[in-house]
Order: structure tokens, then sequence, then C-alpha cells
């Protein structure tokens, strides 16, 4: 309960103080940890899937860790943590919490805000997703995906998403986090309240949090 409530207003804090001016939709993460960790094979060894989750948020720390992982940059011309065809650079990781929804800025290592309310109901069709502190959309915008028609389009958002969603895994083993990658998800209702375009394609959900006791 500490635990949380400290999170909870270190999160809020860096949350004000960081506010583009005039604007609530743009929350800017803490700097990302790149160094220390688990040695890649002990993560490797300790990789698994989990369903059983705290209803404790993750720290401020925790999040941006997690996000830059998944998908930050981590390189000076732009390039990110996760590789993509081409270099496209054609996912997006939606965030869905309890305290709203957002769009992950890798770019700017940022929030952007697009709901206020709980959706977690629409983050997957298993009962755990409606609990999880984080629930991830992986969503591929095949506009970004030039040269290609809509099978390759179709292939390269299938195999990339692999690359992003082992990355999450590998860190959540790191850090001692609970994490399961999921198909089951209905993608039509997310387009819908993720705001999504015609070209934006849903293609895998990912739900992480402290494990249960």
């Amino acid at each position: 309960m500490i635990r949380k409530t400290i999170s909870i207003l270190i999160f809020t804090i860096m949350s004000m103080s960081h506010l583009s001016a005039g604007s609530e939709e743009f929350i800017q993460l803490v700097e990302p940890q790149k160094t220390g960790g688990m040695p890649l094979f002990e993560a490797l060894d300790n990789r698994q899937s989990m369903r059983n989750y705290s209803p404790e948020e993750l720290s401020p720390q925790d999040l941006s860790n997690l996000l830059w992982a998944a998908i930050g940059v981590n390189r000076e011309d732009g390039k990110r943590t996760a590789p993509t065809a081409r270099n496209w650079l054609q996912f997006d990781i939606y965030v869905i919490m309890a305290d709203g929804s957002y769009l992950y800025d890798a770019a700017e290592h940022a929030l952007i805000r697009i709901a206020d309310e709980d959706l977690r109901e629409h983050a997957g069709t298993q009962s755990f997703a409606r609990t999880a502190p984080v629930n991830l959309i992986f969503v591929s915008d095949h506009d970004r995906m030039t040269g290609a028609d809509r099978a390759k389009r179709d292939f390269n958002s299938a195999t990339d998403v692999g690359f992003i969603s082992q990355n999450v895994y590998l860190f959540c083993a790191s850090e001692g986090l609970a994490t399961v990658v999921r198909g089951m998800v209905d993608r039509e209702k997310l387009h819908e309240i993720l705001q999504l375009r015609p070209a934006q394609h849903v293609i895998l959900g990912q739900s992480v949090g402290y494990p249960a006791d």
C-alpha cells in the first residue's frame, strides 16, 4: 500500500512538471534506465507467461523502462530497440491503464493521453486483462509501409510485432514483472476506442504488472 501511494505521488508530480504549456495531453516519462538489469541468459531462463497480476500500478520508472525496452529510441539516428523491415517503424504502442489510455511517443519518450476513462475491459477478451495494471496494444500503421502490397504489409506486421513482444518479455523477466502476450482481442472495438485510422491495424495485446502474491 505504501509503495503504491508513493508511486502514484511520484507519477503525479512527474506528470505535472512535464506537461506541455496549456496542455494536459502530453506527459513526459522519466528517463529510462539503460544500464543494469539481469544478465541476458538469466532473463532467458526466467522468461515466462504469467496471467495473475497484483492490482498495484507500475511505478513511473518501471513504466518508462518498459516502454523504452519495447520500442524506444536507442540510437541518435532514431532507430529503435526492436527492428522493423526497411526501418518502416510502422508500430505504435497504445497503453491502456486504470487512469486512462495513452499513445506512446517513442521519439519524445512521452505519453499522449487519448482517453480519460478506464478502458481495460476492452483490452482483451480474457478476464485478467480487465484488471492488469497495464495493457499494451501493438498497432501497425500500413501507411508507413511504403512500396509494399497488402500481403507484405500483413506479413511484416506479423513478424515485426514478435520483436517488440519479446523485448517486453525479456524486460519483465529481468525486472521480476509478470506479462503475457495475447492474440485474443476484439480488434474492431479497440479500433473504435483508440480512434484508429483505417490503415492502422491492431495486431496483439500484452498485459504487464507486478506478480500477484
